[in-house]
Formats: structure tokens, C-alpha cells, sequence
């Protein structure tokens, strides 16, 4: 699969934020998925020396409940760790996995954040309207914003706010755990983005799309520095 959209991604922080305030108004925070077959789930890991990253991306068929394909790709880190800018450090990794995809996803689903970002523009923002597809953000932490305590319910979910606005949502996946906290990323309503971050879900803290994911970036950090 090939994204839609371009750009630049040897580019100052200040240029990218810039990218960041221009891309943002192309985010589509409406949107319905009523047939869901391929979810391609995203994670990256860092190596012990920092000097790279680790991708991976695996599609998770809704049918079979299976991984049908994943690829991991390496790459050196380029871009600096500045706060609110880790798509520019993380998501040419994920765009050089996703191409990779013989079977063209119905929704993307990046361990970070979409919407519930500083400029409203997150790496699973970046990713959908890279690609012009569904997306969904589904972080592990809070990275803006606040929320009321979540009911001890799988399913249960109380909205993230920033300077009044619901930016997101901290949903409780697992009983006796931490939420997690999903955002719109591109052509999804917050509720859709919920709603299916749960179908995703099969009995543990992360929906089973980046949940694998994860799996294969923690066992591939470790080869190399």
C-alpha cells in the first residue's frame, strides 16, 4: 500500500511543526467504519544505544482473530526527541512497514496519540492522512489533557480534556489495570475510535492490533545496538 500525501521528512523542528499546523487542518474528526475486516497495527522500540528505532506493523484479521501479515524495519534515529514532535522521529519507520502490506488495512491503529496532542495532530493523525485512511490513536500515558477516575468496568470510558475541549478518551480495557487512552486519528468520531479499539481487544490492557506489535518491537530492540 502507498500513502496518498508526502512531504519532507529531513526537516527542522520548527519546519515540522509548521507541517504539523498545516497537516492538522486536513484531520477529519467525522467518520463511521460500519465493515471492519484488516486492522493494521503499529509500535516502535528504541535499541539500547538510542541510535535506532524498531517498527513493526501487523494486520489482524477481525475474522480469523489471527495476524495475517507483519514486517519489522530498522532504521536510524534522524530527527531529534523533541516533546510533541515524536512522529517525525517514528513515523518513517512505520510508513516503510506499512508499504510493505500486501492486503490494503479498512483502519490503522498507531500506539501513540491522534487527536489528544498539543497542535491536535499526533502520529496516528499523521499516519491517516498520510495514508487517507481511518486511524486510531491508542496510547499507553497521558500525554495532554485530563480525565475523571475511570469506573472499574471493561468498556467504561470518561473523556480527556484539554482547556475544555474533548481532545480524547481514557478507556478501561482490562478490570484492575490502567486505561488506555484512545484519540481520533483521521475519518473516525471519538465514539467509532472506542468502539472499535474495544472489538480489538481480546482480554488484555492493549487491543490485540498493537498489542502484537509490540511483541515483535520488544524482541527486535534487542538484536544490535
Amino acid at each position: 500500500m502507498k500513502p496518498t500525501i508526502s512531504h519532507p521528512w529531513n526537516v527542522s523542528p520548527r519546519e515540522a511543526i509548521a507541517l504539523q499546523h498545516r497537516l492538522a487542518s486536513l484531520v477529519k474528526l467525522q467518520g463511521r467504519l460500519d465493515l471492519c475486516r484488516y486492522v493494521a497495527g503499529a509500535d516502535v522500540a528504541y535499541t539500547r544505544s538510542r541510535r535506532h528505532l524498531v517498527a513493526a506493523v501487523v494486520l489482524w484479521c477481525m475474522v480469523s482473530n489471527q495476524v495475517v501479515e507483519h514486517y519489522v524495519v530498522r532504521q536510524t534515529v534522524r530527527f531529534p526527541y523533541v516533546p510533541g514532535l515524536l512522529s517525525f522521529r517514528e513515523s518513517p519507520a512505520i510508513l516503510e512497514a506499512l508499504q510493505l502490506l500486501r492486503q490494503q488495512p479498512d483502519l490503522l491503529m498507531i500506539d501513540g496519540h491522534g487527536y489528544a496532542h498539543p497542535r491536535r495532530f499526533g502520529i496516528a493523525c499523521h499516519l491517516g492522512v498520510l495514508f487517507d485512511l481511518p486511524a486510531i490513536g491508542c496510547a499507553k500515558s497521558l500525554l495532554v489533557g485530563e480525565h475523571e477516575e475511570v469506573p472499574d468496568v471493561v468498556g467504561a470510558w470518561v473523556p480527556v480534556s484539554d482547556h475544555e475541549q474533548i481532545i480524547g478518551a481514557a478507556l478501561r480495557t482490562r478490570l484492575h489495570v490502567r486505561p488506555v487512552y484512545v484519540s481520533i486519528g483521521h475519518k473516525l468520531e471519538l465514539e467509532q475510535a472506542i468502539t472499535w479499539t474495544l472489538r480489538c481487544c481480546r482480554g488484555y490492557r492493549l487491543p490485540e492490533p498493537t498489542r502484537q506489535a509490540h511483541i515483535l518491537v520488544t524482541r527486535a530492540r534487542t538484536q544490535g545496538g
